[in-house]
């Protein structure tokens, strides 16, 4: 569930909760030491991630490269997303292109997932119409795209598209981590795992979750570690 602290993940997970996605080498090093990685360790990830493309070096500075900034602003949709009140619509994406190459169709399951859709079956996705987000351009090259109410349970239908339970079972361990987590440390890496998790939440209307739905609970949770972690890089960081 959670990952342990390399050099590499705290950088990253730094940078991807900065706004702006920026900082100097003197504050991620300082950074590191709050987490118990040596200076030398955490200037050759710089280095690495450098070379990798996941960061650029710009006047002293190291800042996100823009395949991350897209990762980013996922993270942040996921903390905060963006609904309206849903009637009973769904959005569905018929996979209607004839010749997709293997890149193509991986594309393509990468976007659904990413914008929070279900496979149904081969080549048909699904959700309530109750997300606001832009469809990319592989979505509008490879789909036709309907609206609709399908027949039967609505909550029913959710709980076959998506493990619903099995979210909330994670959720709450998650939940339960970070109320054992001992010091800043540890609750940054149940933080990061809590951030990838929200990835995955399919953000569904309420009336098609379970009553005890963990979602919110866990976006508040995380938001309490970012005030903390606020408080604490100041002192680490010279800022």
């Amino acid at each position: 569930m959670t990952r342990p602290l390399t050099a590499r993940s705290v950088v990253l997970s730094t940078l991807l909760g900065h706004h702006p996605p920026q900082l100097p080498a003197r504050a991620l090093v300082r950074i590191g030491a709050l987490f118990g990685t040596a200076e030398g360790t955490v200037r050759v990830a710089l280095t690495r991630m450098v070379a990798a493309g996941d960061l650029e070096h710009h006047e002293g500075m190291y800042r996100l490269t823009e395949r991350l900034l897209a990762r980013q602003a996922r993270q942040d949709d996921s903390r905060a997303p963006r609904t309206r009140r849903w009637h009973g619509g769904w959005e569905i994406g018929v996979v209607t292109s004839d010749r997709r190459s293997a890149a193509e169709r991986g594309a393509l399951r990468s976007t659904m997932a990413q914008l929070r859709l279900a496979e149904l079956r081969e080549g048909t996705w699904l959700r309530p119409d109750n997300l606001v987000r832009p469809r990319p351009a592989v979505l509008a090259e490879q789909c036709t795209w309907l609206t609709g109410a399908p027949d039967g349970d609505p909550a029913g239908l959710a709980a076959r598209l998506w493990d619903l339970a099995g979210w909330a079972r994670q959720a709450r361990d998650l939940l339960a981590a970070m109320d054992r987590a001992p010091g800043p440390a540890d609750r940054f890496a149940v933080a990061a795992a809590i951030l990838r998790h929200l990835l995955t939440d399919p953000v569904l209307p309420a009336r098609l979750l379970p009553g005890d739905w963990p979602g919110a609970e866990l976006r508040s949770r995380y938001d309490e570690f970012e005030r903390e972690l606020r408080g604490l890089l100041p002192r680490h960081t010279g800022a």
